[in-house]
């Protein structure tokens, strides 16, 4: 008889015992359980085995013995053959073969886990995160006072936290904001709010890079820093260096229409950033072409989930949750699993273009450009300015810079911290910036702390 069930996540086909089986069901406890089949072939035919019966003891004692399990063993019959059907119940914590805790069923084959991976299963076993675990080399002493403050003004222009946090002083914002366990702080603490979170994560950081083919980079960029210095920064980067709007006019009013819509990237950035596995060292990376953006970063999506189940209506599942908490808390996300739907959404609204989104080594957004907003000159973009123009004066200021020296022009005693609570960015960001005019010999401060800005009259 030629049995119905396929070889799946579920059930496994063996012509004979081997001991070195029980690592097949050391992957089934570790995965979602299963039945494994003795006496049958591949295509599902029965043959058969000679001693059943004594397998019948043999196997269930030393999967015992071995893994510490029990397993259910009986005897089945098809015609004039016996053969065995071993059942696996899926275990709540790790199963180790021999010590070794990386056999797991995936499909219809037995994978060993390493690396992250192996992290990854090992955590999930035992209820946690890899974001929630705590981090032993770091204290509160690591952590940079203006990224704690950028989160409270955040958090306080959303009023998602009680007002009398706002003035907690960190080891107590820390501890409410759950991010320590037994006197450390967790891995979450030092992406979001680390003075150098690169010291003690590989990878976290965020790589933008010009393609004109996909072997041909033509210029790059790195944006270090805290979880929310970086979003700030790349966005800022995106929009004034990597690309060039069209410029239309209505009446006096200056129009500007870049190729995607800034919200649209705004929230597949923050996404990819909230749902990126910094267990696997890799930086989000984000690829610009004359044509399309990409945005990608290390990840899985929810077991039985396909980028289908993204768009449709699903529950919030974050991979990193105490991020995606304090994000929720700074107004960055929101918490009812709708970033997909936002930022298609807010793509077609903006040029009816909708984002492809892909499960491939990782988690892909594909922003295809409209043709007609495909400005188009040499080498597809200017290296010191925008894609798609003719390379720009270094000296030639951002839109973000004007933005500042009108805030100056009305007030020329104004601190960073107004300019950027005025903006709406990272007083770091702000910071920056006015160095850039000041290299420039745009802005020139006179006197100390208590002096004002003085801006160049070519300006």
């Amino acid at each position: 008889m030629k049995h119905k069930k396929k070889e799946n996540q579920a059930t496994e086909y063996k012509l004979s015992w081997k001991d070195e089986y029980i690592k097949w069901i050391c992957g089934f406890a570790n995965a979602k359980g299963g039945q494994i089949f003795i006496g049958i072939d591949d295509n599902r035919n029965t043959h058969g085995i000679k001693n059943a019966s004594k397998l019948l003891t043999d196997i269930p004692n030393k999967v015992r013995d071995l893994l510490g399990v029990i397993v259910d063993v009986s005897m089945k019959q098809d015609g004039d053959k016996e053969y065995i059907e071993i059942f696996v119940e899926s275990y709540p914590y790790p199963v180790s073969y021999k010590g070794q805790y990386h056999y797991y069923r995936t499909g219809s084959s037995l994978q060993e886990l390493k690396g992250s991976a192996l992290d990854k299963f090992l955590l999930q076993k035992q209820g946690k995160k890899w974001d929630g675990v705590p981090a032993p080399y770091i204290n509160i002493s690591d952590l940079d006072p203006l990224a704690i403050q950028t989160f409270k003004q955040k958090a306080a222009r959303k009023q998602r936290i009680n007002a009398d946090m706002i003035n907690e002083t960190t080891p107590v914002l820390i501890d409410k904001l759950h991010l320590s366990e037994a006197n450390y702080l967790k891995r979450a603490s030092v992406l979001l709010f680390a003075k150098d979170n690169e010291k003690y994560i590989t990878g976290s950081f965020i790589k933008i890079g010009y393609f004109q083919t996909d072997s041909e980079l033509i210029y790059q960029d790195e944006i270090h820093g805290n979880l929310f210095d970086q979003i700030d920064k790349t966005i800022d980067l995106i929009f004034t260096k990597y690309l060039k709007a069209k410029i239309s006019y209505e009446g006096v009013q200056r129009i500007e229409k870049f190729p995607i819509s800034h919200l649209a990237f705004r929230e597949a950035l923050i996404n990819a950033v909230a749902h990126k596995d910094y267990g696997s060292n890799n930086p989000v990376q984000i690829s610009v072409y004359e044509n399309k953006l990409m945005i990608w970063n290390a990840g899985d999506l929810p077991q039985d989930w396909t980028p289908e189940t993204l768009i449709q209506k699903h529950p919030s599942i974050p991979y990193n949750p105490d991020i995606a908490h304090v994000f929720f808390l700074a107004g960055l996300i929101e918490s009812w699993g709708r970033g997909i739907d936002k930022i298609i959404s807010e793509s077609v609204s903006y040029n009816n273009v909708k984002p492809q989104i892909k499960s491939d080594n990782g988690i892909w957004v594909i922003f295809e450009f409209n043709e007609s907003d495909i400005l188009r000159n040499s080498i597809g973009g200017a290296i010191g300015g925008a894609i798609g123009g003719a390379i720009e004066s270094p000296n030639k200021l951002t839109e973000r810079q004007k933005e500042i020296l009108e805030i100056i022009k009305q007030n020329n005693k104004i601190s960073y911290r107004a300019v950027a609570k005025s903006l709406d960015i990272n007083v770091s960001t702000a910071l920056k910036h006015f160095e850039v005019l000041k290299e420039k010999g745009v802005l020139v401060r006179i006197g100390g702390t208590r002096g004002y800005w003085e801006i160049d009259n070519d300006e």
